[in-house]
């Protein structure tokens, strides 16, 4: 499969919004909104977002939606983020995803937050030169309940 980034286009906020519900996705997920199901919510969100100076992409797999990717926050604090339909999980679409964003942004350091359960994110960061820099706990919206989390960061 081809994996390409691009701008975010309009016709993609339903596709993530879709994607964003998936019950299991949201389950692994764990640090999400509030009410994922809440469009105008999302909505605004995504206007925020692609106003700012942070870098935000859509994932294309073989020229399909299939996911987004993003680089936010300020130097020195900059965090990644990426979301894959589940239908691709396990098929190295988050880790090509996440190399084409990290040879688009120069910016470095970069941190990184992943569920301490989340073995396949915890996968994907490892695999693009994250390490494992600190541990929390914090409350997961989508668990309704406070969990270990992994912070990662990338140096180089």
């Amino acid at each position: 499969m081809l994996i390409a980034l691009r701008e975010v286009h309009d016709s993609d906020l339903p596709v993530f919004f879709r994607q964003m519900n998936d019950p299991e996705a949201l389950r692994m997920a764990a640090f999400t909104p509030p009410d994922p199901a809440d469009w105008d919510a999302f909505t605004a969100h995504w206007r925020k977002i692609r106003a700012s100076r942070d870098v935000v992409r859509t994932i294309l797999g073989d020229g399909d939606v299939i996911g987004s990717t993003a680089v936010y926050g300020e130097p020195g604090e900059r965090e990644v983020t990426y979301w894959v339909d589940r239908a691709y999980w396990g098929r190295g679409v988050a880790t090509a995803a996440l190399r084409a964003l990290l040879a688009e942004v120069e910016d470095r350091p970069l941190y990184a937050r992943a569920a301490a359960d989340n073995a396949g994110s915890r996968r994907v960061l490892e695999k693009c030169g994250f390490e494992t820099s600190a541990r929390a706990r914090g409350f997961a919206p989508a668990r309704g309940e406070v969990i270990d989390e992994v912070v990662l960061h990338l140096a180089h």
